[in-house]
């Protein structure tokens, strides 16, 4: 079993992982991976200019994805410890952090960024935490996101933790 775990650095996504953790401890068969939704990508890095020269239109888009590269290495960087402590978090329930693997989405569409990575990652499950009053998690499920998974989410189970 494959569960995609969406966490954020609020009190509601903590228990989430608690309880993921302490439910499946002694589960053998289950794998983890701690989803965080980076903020969306500046619109200056979604696109380029263009050029009609077919030489600098090649530099230009080279360009353009090394710059996303170290956008996305730097968000990285910043949001990484909220992973690391979920991971933590994920330890201490007694889960083994072996079967644990930690990935970054950065899509301006959450819903669609968990539902992309479910479905390519061959997840059988997702799991969000329930809103709460927090500026994190209020990004992740503010906009009706929850209810968004639960009717978009065919074939994948959603679990709504708090």
């Amino acid at each position: 079993m494959r569960i995609l775990l969406a966490v954020d650095d609020s009190e509601s996504s903590e228990r989430a992982v608690r309880y993921v953790g302490a439910l499946l401890r002694d589960a053998g068969s289950v794998e983890i991976t701690l989803f965080r939704v980076l903020k969306p990508m500046p619109r200056e890095l979604l696109e380029h200019g263009g050029s009609e020269n077919p030489n600098v239109e090649g530099e230009l888009s080279t360009q353009l994805r090394t710059e996303q590269e170290e956008w996305l290495r730097a968000e990285g960087a910043v949001e990484y410890p909220i992973l690391v402590k979920a991971l933590e978090t994920l330890g201490k329930t007694g889960f083994p952090i072996d079967r644990v693997t930690l990935k970054f989405g950065h899509e301006d569409n959450v819903v669609a960024n968990l539902l992309q990575e479910a479905r390519s990652g061959r997840y059988d499950t997702i799991v969000v935490s329930r809103p709460g009053t927090s500026g994190g998690i209020k990004r992740l499920l503010g906009g009706g996101i929850a209810e968004h998974l639960l009717r978009e989410a065919t074939g994948l189970a959603i679990w709504v933790v708090g």
